[in-house]
């Protein structure tokens, strides 16, 4: 499988990988996004003293959130694929009581029944096999634990303000290159839990409304100007002709992309 700079972030050259990491640091605070995390937190409904893993952790913002719910007798495991992801989330640090490691969400080195819940947030999609990923993160929950799994349908993505058919040439072009290839993630999340024989499982599609260019941007790579063109897979032209329908598109106000992201959670039985 063809690797995105999001899944492979060591190998990116310096330049890259700071605008990688500023882009995370950028969906974490985004309106839409931070909505998408609350309905999880709700669905992992994490309590005081508990242990818990936050598995392709990022830059650490989420993992030092969940610290705040499980509190001084709690603790958050941060582990993040990247390196350089990792050191700068100890940068960002708080004094929480957060370990941040290395590790790879399909082979981790935790123990078996190590954990009491997972969040799990837009790491399946960039991964090669989603189902072996999710058995490592059973293995290392303990039975009555509870997993959240939150990720991208980017089939579902849409937009309005824009012409049609070049809206449906951009995305078929950039889909593989631009977003991960597992596209439809999000919506086989519920049946991958339900297939590894979990129980109360609730699945919820959040759908994120992005209504002017500019807060589109922070989560779709194929409205950002700022996305280095040797990037785009498109034919010439293309991006520079659809950029520009963006930009207009904003300029009158009738701009509108929608992307339905998902939450799952399943308890370990």
């Amino acid at each position: 499988m063809e690797r995105t700079p999001f899944s492979d972030l060591d190998s990116q050259p310096s330049e890259m990988m700071a605008m990688l990491l500023a882009a995370l640091e950028a969906m974490g605070r985004h309106p839409e996004i931070r909505r998408v995390r609350r309905t999880a937190m709700e669905a992992l409904h994490p309590q005081p003293g508990a242990r818990l893993l936050d598995a392709g952790s990022g830059a650490g913002d989420v993992s030092r959130w969940l610290a705040t719910k499980v509190g001084t007798g709690g603790e958050v495991i941060a582990l993040d694929q990247s390196a350089a992801t990792i050191a700068a989330a100890v940068q960002q640090h708080d004094g929480s009581n957060v370990r941040y490691m290395t590790g790879d969400v399909s082979a981790m080195t935790l123990p078996t029944d190590s954990v009491d819940g997972v969040w799990c947030e837009r790491v399946l999609q960039h991964v090669d096999n989603a189902d072996a990923a999710i058995a490592e993160l059973i293995r290392v929950t303990r039975p009555g634990g509870r997993i959240c799994l939150i990720d991208t349908d980017w089939e579902s993505l849409a937009f309005d303000g824009v012409p049609v058919r070049l809206a449906e040439t951009v995305m078929t072009d950039v889909h593989g290159r631009l977003t991960p290839k597992q596209l439809d993630m999000g919506r086989t999340l519920r049946r991958r839990l339900v297939d590894a024989h979990l129980v109360n499982v609730t699945a919820t599609p959040v759908t994120c409304l992005f209504a002017d260019p500019a807060s589109a941007a922070v989560v779709l790579p194929m409205v950002n100007p700022m996305v280095p063109a040797d990037t785009w897979p498109t034919s010439p032209g293309v991006r520079d002709k659809w950029l520009a329908h963006v930009e207009a598109a904003g300029a009158r106000g009738d701009f509108l992309a929608v992307l339905t992201i998902w939450v799952v959670a399943g308890t370990v039985a």
